[in-house]
């Protein structure tokens, strides 16, 4: 979920869409006053009004007949399409074009407590009779860039990746440092978790690579102790070839011997 800031920028502009808002304001007072918080209620673009609120000349609306006007704009800030319903007899009727950016702004809300929002909250939430209705809604704060998601109809629920942020209260301040320091805390305990995995991994390499070195050698002395063994083996077969020839020579020798001996014995008789 990515958050916006109180200077938020319309899509696809370069200025601040609230800014020629704050700007008028600085001379608007009484009916002027009025007319400027209607035309930024209703202004496409404009998702953010704390500027706006701090302005003096807006800040006198609060105590005057039009105090009705600013706690609209101090809703369209804050609050959701449910309170507006809620306190509808102390605010003024808001437009169609009003109605349906509040009731986005309030989808933006939804979307900070909790990434898939059930159709039946919204429902109840955008006072919706129907899905198609509610659908139809989303699918125009999508195009609007103001949320990013997907419709889930098979769950019944809106999956929300994006949302543009709303006003900060003061008194939220607080509460936001205590979500973005147990945030901080998180990090650093996924970062300590990563680190040891890398250790073990780098201790586990170590032990790989030191029992193939062990293997090599092993390799090694055995490929020694055979190739000793073979030059042995053939030094022996080598030896007892030359006796067994010297021995075949010997035995020849003593039968030539014998031959002649009996040729010599035959010669005399005669």
């Amino acid at each position: 979920m990515k958050a916006g800031s109180s200077g938020e920028k319309a899509p696809g502009s370069g200025n601040n869409p609230l800014e020629q808002f704050v700007l008028l304001a600085k001379s608007a007072k009484g009916a002027a006053a009025v007319e400027l918080v209607k035309q930024v209620l209703e202004a496409p673009g404009v998702h953010v009004f704390g500027e706006l609120l701090d302005m003096p000349n807006i800040a006198e609306l609060e105590k005057g007949p039009s105090a009705g006007y600013h706690q609209a704009l101090h809703l369209f800030a804050y609050g959701t399409y449910r309170q507006y319903l809620e306190g509808a007899a102390r605010l003024p009727e808001l437009t169609p074009a009003q109605r349906k950016k509040l009731q986005h702004l309030t989808i933006v809300t939804l979307a900070t407590r909790t990434k898939c929002i059930p159709y039946a909250v919204l429902l109840r939430e955008l006072d919706i009779r129907n899905v198609r209705d509610l659908e139809d809604l989303i699918i125009e704060a999508i195009y609007a860039d103001i949320i990013q998601g997907k419709l889930d109809q098979k769950n019944s629920q809106l999956e929300v990746d994006y949302a543009i942020g709303r006003d900060i209260r003061t008194s939220d301040v607080g509460s936001i440092v205590s979500t973005l320091q147990e945030w901080c805390d998180s990090c650093e305990a996924v970062l300590a978790c990563v680190e040891d995995q890398i250790i073990r991994a780098n201790n586990f390499k170590n032990r790989k690579l030191k029992h193939k070195e062990i293997l090599e050698q092993e390799i090694v002395n055995i490929k020694k102790t055979l190739k000793a063994q073979t030059q042995d083996h053939d030094e022996v077969m080598a030896t007892d070839s030359r006796e067994a020839v010297a021995q075949a020579g010997d035995k020849g020798k003593k039968v030539v011997k014998a031959k002649g001996l009996r040729g010599s014995s035959k010669f005399w008789q005669k």
